[in-house]
């Protein structure tokens, strides 16, 4: 008897239906896996022969060939395992299978019949919606993070006896259902951070503040213990709120890597992530193997901190540089493409030299040869990347006995939000949302200058020596600097405050 199971392989960000194909005569004895199945896939024979057996069911002793389709398409992962098991199940008449072409079936068998959560729910349960599916059947632990998809019924099971009982004696399973949009709107606010706890940094705030209402990358220099970490930290929380559209594109892509936990359906706050230093360019970017997404594509509509900047691998830092402009990560194989979002606010901290004091050292252990070997391992077009440079002083003393708080989050985060809302207003025409997405046309249509502005970067222009990229930056923040005001115009002010932000253009650091 041939019975055709229905499951779903992910390919980037999206989700394919596979069509898994069980057929079992009496021609012989075996068990036939094709499909261009894993190693994972191929192993499922004895997961499954065992959970069958302590369920009271078995694999029967006749010749069993299972095919997955499209049979070009490569499958991976143990998520099949439950699909392929009723498949077994309904072709050798031990259930019946009426109904079992309305669902999509997934998931992790373990020996003694339970099932494990799976990857990629999220894609999956959007695709079976689209294809007409009544339903999706799941390990339990996946339930919340698919009935996230409306017109869809989500079934969570703990063992595959409920699925059989389902489809075999029509006892029904618990179908989940969630509100998203009221589960969305309580925790949209839930901040662990705060910017009133920390001391002084006034500057440092400030420049915070604009990078966050532009979308604009920065980089925190300063020595250890100034708080670079800590503000980097605390930016998530005076960035605008997720859209939900924008929570399911991140959802999606923590789904696919994994990351989401049993209790979580939605992501509702932007995601802060920090990778270590010693990580490498696959697993930063994506790719792999059976590609998965890096670090940059799980900071999607959030922020990437990249903590002591220069100790990352110079080549590490370098394959940033495409995804920093186009906001996306392309991964090519010989038989396919796939494409990771990865629009990301990138903050960077970095010490001043080795010792981590120059020009202040106390100890004189740094000379400007060796700041510089230590800055070299930055690269001009990477810096050029990167909007906004701010130094972050030592904080003194009475800073820090300082029993008056500093200004919230959500007054900073006010703020921010007006000068995002005239700048959708602004591109509500165009294919850009924030300042920092900016392109040649955008900065020449809505960045122009007084002559007092223009005279002045241009002088700035001259004497740092920067190149045509700093001098985007400069008018792009600039434009931020004025939204923040209010101010229709860029005025000079706007200006200088913008070159005071590339500090790694100035001073010392161009020695």
């Amino acid at each position: 008897m041939l019975v055709k199971i229905y499951g779903s392989a992910i390919h980037g960000v999206a989700a394919q239906t596979i069509t898994i194909e069980v057929n079992v005569d009496t021609g012989g004895v075996g068990y036939h896996l094709v499909g261009l199945p894993d190693n994972a896939i191929k192993e499922s024979s004895y997961r499954i022969s065992a959970a069958l057996k302590n369920v009271g069911y078995k694999i029967p002793g006749k010749k069993i060939t299972i095919n997955m389709a499209p049979a070009d398409l490569r499958k991976e992962g143990a998520a099949y395992d439950l699909s392929i098991a009723i498949g077994i199940l309904a072709a050798s008449d031990q259930i019946l299978a009426e109904n079992i072409h309305n669902y999509i079936i997934m998931g992790e068998l373990s020996l003694d019949g339970t099932l494990q959560p799976i990857k990629g729910v999220l894609p999956i349960a959007i695709q079976a919606r689209e294809e007409g599916f009544k339903g999706i059947i799941l390990p339990m632990q996946n339930t919340r993070e698919a009935a996230i998809v409306d017109n869809l019924e989500v079934y969570g099971v703990e063992n595959i006896i409920e699925v059989i009982d389902f489809f075999n004696e029509g006892k029904p399973i618990e179908r989940v259902v969630l509100d998203t949009r009221k589960e969305f709107q309580e925790k949209i606010n839930d901040f662990p951070f705060d910017f009133s706890e920390v001391k002084g940094q006034e500057t440092a705030k400030r420049a915070m503040e604009v990078a966050a209402a532009g979308g604009h990358n920065i980089i925190l220099i300063g020595p250890p213990g100034s708080g670079k970490t800590m503000l980097a930290k605390r930016v998530p929380g005076i960035l605008p709120p997720l859209t939900l559209k924008e929570a399911l594109e991140t959802t999606k892509i923590h789904s696919v890597a994994g990351k989401m936990g049993a209790e979580t359906s939605l992501m509702t706050v932007r995601p802060f992530r920090s990778p270590h230093h010693t990580i490498s360019d696959v697993a930063l970017v994506g790719g792999g193997s059976y590609p998965q997404p890096g670090e940059i594509s799980l900071a999607h509509n959030g922020v990437l901190f990249l903590d002591e900047m220069p100790e990352f691998k110079r080549t590490v830092l370098e394959v940033m540089r495409q995804p920093l402009e186009d906001r996306e990560v392309t991964i090519s194989r010989v038989r396919f493409t796939v494409n990771y979002p990865a629009s990301f606010m990138l903050v960077a901290s970095m010490n001043p030299s080795p010792s981590g004091f120059f020009p202040d050292d106390p100890g004189n252990t740094s000379s400007v040869y060796e700041m510089q070997r230590y800055m070299n391992k930055l690269s001009g077009p990477l810096l050029d990347r990167i909007d906004i440079h701010i130094e972050v002083q030592k904080v003194e003393f009475e800073q820090l006995a300082e029993k008056r708080k500093g200004e919230k989050s959500s007054d900073i985060r006010e703020r921010v939000l007006k000068a995002r809302s005239i700048q959708n207003e602004r591109y509500r025409n165009l294919a850009i949302s924030y300042n920092a997405q900016m392109g040649p046309k955008e900065i020449e249509k809505f960045c122009s200058l007084d002559e007092k502005s223009f005279n002045l970067i241009r002088q700035a222009m001259e004497k740092l020596n920067l190149s045509a990229r700093a001098y985007d930056r400069i008018l792009k923040v600039a434009r931020t600097a004025a939204d923040l005001e209010g101010s229709e115009s860029i005025g000079s002010h706007h200006i200088s405050e913008a070159i005071q932000y590339r500090s790694l253009d100035r001073g010392f650091w161009n020695v």
